[in-house]
């Protein structure tokens, strides 16, 4: 006799699905839906990474580690007392840091600089650019918030600053300003004369977080919070640029040729095609 008909074919579907689900979920072998998953994937953790020294920063901190209290008191007083005994080096750090890197100063280069992206029609660095910096504001604005933790007081102060201490807003602004500009700027710097925009970056990141302390308005580990969290924000900016760019099918850029390549091109929004190489970099006279 034949099986009755009916509803005992998805019957046995049903059974199927209940012993075996694992078999019956969506196959992401490929497409869009696996790129997504692999990028968002790839991205969380390399924040989450790049978050973890600023975490255990965080926490040395708001826990008062005497490790740690007794090097940002150490180093406070020793560069202190250098601050007294020469108070023309005061005045030297002080234009250093009120002036030349101000977080006004370096904000206004990465304004001016997003301005001149719009104005060539890179809109997607500029959109990073005005992105991360604005970012950084906010987070490190917050950060000071949640800590409070006051400054140093010194006997004899050489300098005065207002509002919480960790994270350093000059710290932080400095990594994240001249990250943005290096990133942006550097595809437009023959390759034979890249060190040398790296040495400024640098220069400019480590001198801010020295008159900083030096002048007694931060403790040491202030100056290193704020670099970690400008790190993780940079880096979290990045990566997000990072998806857009394959997204629009461009190669992927290394560290050392800058964040778009394609600037040095005369449409830098202009879609590669396929398997295209990014452009050389500019060379220079020499031949």
């Amino acid at each position: 006799m034949a099986p009755p008909t009916g509803s005992s074919p998805r019957r046995a579907a049903l059974r199927d699905r209940l012993r075996h689900p694992l078999r019956h979920l969506p196959a992401w072998h490929g497409g869009p839906d696996a790129t997504f998953a692999a990028r968002l994937l790839l991205t969380t953790a390399a924040t989450a990474v790049v978050s973890v020294p600023f975490a255990v920063a965080l926490v040395l901190v708001e826990s008062g580690w005497q490790p740690l209290l007794r090097l940002d008191r150490a180093t406070a007083e020793r560069l202190h007392a250098t601050a007294l005994e020469h108070p023309g080096l005061v005045r030297v750090l002080d234009v250093l840091t009120g002036v030349v890197w101000d977080p006004v100063t370096l904000r206004l280069l990465v304004a001016l600089l997003v301005v001149r992206l719009a104005v060539r029609g890179a809109w997607r660095p500029a959109a990073w650019a005005a992105v991360t910096a604005a970012g950084s504001a906010l987070v490190g604005y917050l950060a000071k918030i949640a800590v409070e933790r006051a400054r140093p007081h010194l006997p004899e102060p050489v300098a005065h600053a207002p509002g919480f201490s960790f994270p350093s807003g000059h710290a932080m602004t400095a990594l994240t300003s001249s990250a943005v500009l290096l990133l942006v700027l550097l595809p437009l710097v023959p390759r034979a004369w890249r060190p040398l925009p790296w040495a400024l970056a640098v220069l400019t990141v480590v001198g801010v977080g020295y008159t900083r302390v030096a002048l007694g308005v931060h403790w040491v580990s202030d100056v290193v919070g704020g670099w970690l969290l400008g790190l993780v924000t940079v880096t979290a900016t990045t990566l997000v640029f990072e998806a857009w760019r394959a997204d629009t099918g461009r190669p992927r850029a290394a560290v050392t040729d800058g964040l778009e390549p394609e600037l040095t091109g005369p449409d830098p929004e202009s879609a590669p095609p396929a398997g295209a190489p990014a452009p050389p970099a500019p060379r220079t006279g020499r031949r």
